[in-house]
């Protein structure tokens, strides 16, 4: 069944959301505060666990570090127009949408249960991967892997954090089920050198995500999605660019 990898996905985070919501509202404020910060300090580790694969490498035994400038290049200039638009505001002003559609409007924590849950879930590479295999080849395995990871992660966080968590399926469904509708325009675009550079500097956004869950928020974390797109365009720089990488 054509797009099945996404449907499971986004099932796999509703039914966490609603597990989430039964027992959520039953854990004291204690309990919800110190698995915020549960959550925080694990997607920490998955952000940086990422983004070291994609900044240290060993030649001859010798371990170092690369492309810091293709990083710089990549916040900077994505943040840049990030800010310009405001794609942060666009996602605050989606999340007070659906609070107020969804009967939530009294849920002070709504919209950053919604964008922390989404920002976790859809930044990364399973999601590009795993759709596009979906697409073209009908192969959801590795959506129905991102599916159990992600039923775990949403069921925590809206357990923590209010039902704004699960409404995260929607941008999974709207990004996933895109890629896969247009897996044989974009497969081209996704070479193995651009899916190094979308881990890479996704997982760094993953790991904006940890610091706003246990820090509070300190990132504005969709101002720098732009990041992303640059570190696909970026990867097609041939590699004798020394500079870059």
């Amino acid at each position: 069944m054509f797009g099945l990898g996404t449907l499971i996905n986004t099932g796999a985070i509703i039914v966490a959301g609603i597990i989430g919501s039964l027992f959520g509202s039953r854990l004291k404020p204690r309990f919800q505060e110190t698995l915020v910060t549960a959550c925080g300090v694990s997607v920490l580790f998955i952000g940086i666990s990422g983004a070291l694969e994609g900044m240290i490498k060993v030649t001859s035994g010798q371990v170092s570090s690369a492309r810091s400038m293709f990083v710089t290049i990549c916040l900077v200039v994505g943040a840049f127009i990030g800010e310009l638009f405001d794609f942060e505001g666009i996602f605050e002003r989606f999340g007070e949408w659906l609070k107020i559609k969804s009967g939530n409007a009294k849920d002070k924590n709504f919209v950053n249960a919604f964008l922390t849950a989404s920002f976790t879930v859809c930044i990364g590479a399973m999601a590009i991967v795993g759709a596009l295999e979906d697409g073209m080849f009908g192969d959801y395995t590795l959506l129905a892997v991102k599916a159990t990871l992600d039923f775990i992660i949403v069921t925590v966080m809206t357990c923590s954090m209010g039902k704004g968590a699960a409404f995260s399926a929607i941008p999974v469904f709207v990004l996933q089920g895109a890629v896969t509708a247009l897996a044989g325009v974009v497969k081209p675009f996704m070479t193995q050198s651009a899916l190094s550079c979308l881990s890479f500097v996704g997982s760094i956004l993953i790991f904006c995500v940890g610091l706003n869950l246990v820090w509070g928020k300190k990132v504005k974390v969709a101002n720098f999605l732009p990041a992303i797109i640059l570190a696909i365009a970026l990867s097609f720089v041939p590699e004798s660019v020394a500079w870059l990488y």
